[in-house]
């Protein structure tokens, strides 16, 4: 060997055999210490075979087994199951190890399994155990579970009650989330946080609104949470004003505008149509993530900034991060207010056979939308046939709908063949059959289009009534087609009257 080089000692399987103990406390002690120093070093759990026949080591075993990424969980199930004196805590990590490697059906069967060596679970066992049921949506088995919470008087426990609240959010059982945050004696931020997430995920905005009054009424502070969950409540309902709001409190209170709240930002201006805004913040992060790129990417094609949505695309990539799903959505999108379709038909493979993505009912969706809207009514219609899934009723309306204004240019009966397969799919839609009479009327078959219309009255389908919304003073106000001015709108005409006279005296001048 040459000067200045060090030979490393490589650990082979014999470095991992412990000595064997001798008589004395002194020689038991040592042994130990060597087995757990044998235990740090272990690499594989071909190495941890050698050393699991001493039972001195039995809780650091079962801990590399359980929380170590070289651990095998189902070994230390096998342990714990075995052992004749497990211990909670063991069983906490073994299930929180499931829970957290994305095996949450397998952290409630090792709590039960758990229980049935006569194990009673503690205040750390229940949020984890909660969480993984919240995970696949498992209602039935939480609820069995909140009766072991019962059982063992933990239903008081603010860290309990928070974790239920989650999981019932969860589960879409929005009135039993607000019924334990009701109940809650003492609440902490993470207790309102929990229930303010639950109304955001099940479409309960304005309520998610009114409990942020209360929280502050109630003299809490919001935290990065708190603004994370309100931010994506804009989003949904398009509030902009209010989403400035809390932006202004961000500012005021100093937070760090971090890539969790950043990416909440630019999502919040990107949906709310303030594409330069959220551009702004976007430019101003110190650290972004896919998320952060896919939701300024989707947000410029979204809103006709098609270029630039595609321009950023190759910059994301040169930052070293892979776009996923909802980025090449984002791309996909651009690609069809631009109508790139050679792109889009690039892109749509580059996803699948480049990205290792497979391509979601969504992606299909806008493949067909982008053939859609350049006329290409036949490849579209060939293209979802094609498809190796079976395509919604979402992807069939896109294409009807392009068949309503590419319609002359059909000469291959496209229209007809989609009409028959999405009537199929949604017999009682009503906004199908009236797209099909706008489709027949579109090209002059009048009498075809007041069939159509004879079929809804005669089937008991009525037309939706058609909804425009407009955010004045951060409040939005909805109007429906067909509401009587009398009852809401006499204020509103009565101001149009006023600036009608205004305007013809003005142009008399």
């Amino acid at each position: 060997m040459g000067h200045g080089m060090v030979r490393l000692q490589i650990l082979t399987a014999n470095h991992f055999c412990p000595p064997k103990p001798s008589n004395g406390n002194l020689n038991l002690v040592s042994t130990k210490q060597q087995c757990l120093s044998l235990l740090n070093l272990c690499s594989s759990m071909k190495h941890l075979f050698q050393i699991r026949g001493h039972g001195f080591i039995a809780g650091p075993l079962l801990r590399f087994c359980a929380s170590s990424p070289l651990g095998n969980l189902n070994h230390a199930r096998v342990l714990l199951s075995g052992s004749e004196k497990s211990e909670v805590s063991s069983w906490n990590d073994l299930i929180r190890s499931y829970a957290t490697r994305d095996s949450p059906r397998e952290a409630i069967g090792a709590y039960l399994e758990m229980r049935s060596l006569g194990i009673s679970p503690d205040k750390l066992t229940f949020p984890i155990l909660l969480k993984a049921c919240a995970a696949i949506s498992a209602f039935n088995e939480g609820r069995k579970i909140q009766v072991d919470v019962m059982k063992h008087g933990l239903d008081c426990n603010v860290y309990v009650q928070n974790t239920m609240i989650h999981f019932y959010g969860s589960c879409k059982r929005i009135r039993d989330a607000r019924r334990m945050f009701d109940e809650m004696s003492y609440r902490t931020v993470v207790s309102w946080n929990a229930v303010l997430s639950a109304c955001v995920d099940n479409e309960w905005l304005n309520d998610s609104f009114g409990l942020f009054v209360k929280m502050r009424g109630s003299g809490f502070d919001p935290d990065e949470t708190t603004m994370v969950i309100l931010l994506s409540a804009c989003s949904e309902l398009g509030n902009l004003s209010f989403g400035r709001w809390v932006h202004s409190q961000v500012i005021e209170k100093g937070m760090v505008v971090n890539c969790r709240l950043g990416t909440a930002l630019v999502d919040m201006y990107a949906k709310c149509g303030a594409v330069c805004e959220a551009s702004l913040v976007f430019h101003r992060m110190l650290e972004r993530n896919v998320w952060t790129w896919s939701a300024m990417i989707l947000g410029l094609a979204q809103h006709g900034f098609a270029k630039e949505a595609l321009e950023l695309f190759p910059k994301m990539k040169q930052s070293s991060i892979s776009p996923n799903y909802v980025t090449f959505l984002g791309v996909l999108c651009a690609c069809s207010h631009a109508g790139l379709v050679d792109d889009g038909y690039r892109f749509f493979h580059d996803m699948e056979y480049v990205h290792g993505i497979e391509p979601m009912m969504i992606h299909y969706g806008a493949m067909v939308d982008i053939l859609s809207r350049a006329g290409r009514l036949k490849e579209a219609y060939n293209f979802i046939l094609n498809m190796p899934v079976e395509a919604d009723p979402v992807v069939w309306r896109t294409l009807l709908s392009a068949c309503t204004i590419h319609g002359i240019n059909d000469n291959d009966g496209v229209g007809d063949k989609v009409r028959k397969r999405l009537l199929e799919l949604e017999p009682r839609r009503s906004g199908n059959f009236v797209m099909v009479a706008n489709m027949y009327a579109e090209v002059g078959k009048w009498d075809k289009a007041a069939n159509v219309r004879r079929t809804m009255k005669d089937t008991g389908l009525k037309k939706m009534a058609g909804e425009s919304c407009i955010e004045v003073g951060g409040s939005i106000h909805r109007f429906f087609s067909g509401d009587d001015p009398q009852l809401d709108c006499e204020d509103v005409l009565q101001l149009l009257d006023g600036l009608n006279l205004h305007m013809k005296t003005v142009s008399n001048l």
